[in-house]
């Protein structure tokens, strides 16, 4: 059976439009480290590197290549960890040239770091692009958080942040890391993210 992550990640991956706790397990994932304007074309190229590699792991069946523990699966969407430069944190107004990112894509339970650096490898030799040299493979652990789907530009997600920064008051809740976000792409028109 496909695991769909829409489906059987609910919790995770299509949370409601308001504030809610949930645990985070210690997952995978294809990363890669930046700075600066995610409209720049160094933002894009990093997100082409992660899908070339999370599809090339995807489709090791179709090249007769059956790792141990393989099954069918939706790739994952896009993921990013996102800060500001120390001097951009005391400005009024976002510079998005001072952001600090780590973008990311899940990979499934049964991805090895030793899968992962062949699959690397591989693509190096296929499809080579400098930003390969850079591209991590690691797990993240992040335990009770706090998430809520926002629907709209990116602009609006100020609003989406007063929610949940008055559901921490309110509860007596701390906010203790940077800001972890879930690109879901539902319809054209909507973009959502999972903050």
């Amino acid at each position: 059976m496909k695991l769909e992550w829409k489906k059987q990640e609910r919790v995770l991956y299509l949370p409601k439009n308001k504030p809610e706790i949930v645990s985070v397990p210690k997952l995978k994932f294809f990363m890669l480290d930046g700075k600066g304007n995610p409209n720049d074309q160094e933002f894009s190229d990093a997100i082409g590197v992660l899908y070339s590699l999370a599809y090339a792991v995807k489709m090791l069946p179709k090249k007769g290549l059956m790792p141990e523990g393989y099954f069918d699966y939706t790739v994952y969407p896009l993921e990013g960890v996102w800060d500001l430069a120390k001097e951009a944190q005391v400005r009024e107004i976002l510079d998005k040239n001072s952001l600090i990112y780590t973008i990311m894509i899940r990979e499934p339970d049964f991805v090895t770091e030793e899968l992962a650096e062949e699959v690397i490898k591989s693509l190096k030799i296929k499809k080579p692009h400098a930003l390969l040299d850079n591209v991590k493979f690691d797990s993240l652990e992040e335990g009770l958080c706090l998430q809520m789907l926002h629907i709209g530009s990116y602009d609006d997600e100020p609003k989406t942040f007063s929610v949940m920064k008055d559901y921490c008051t309110q509860n007596n809740l701390k906010r203790t890391t940077k800001i972890h976000r879930r690109y879901i792409f539902l319809m054209l028109e909507k973009l959502s993210l999972i903050n």
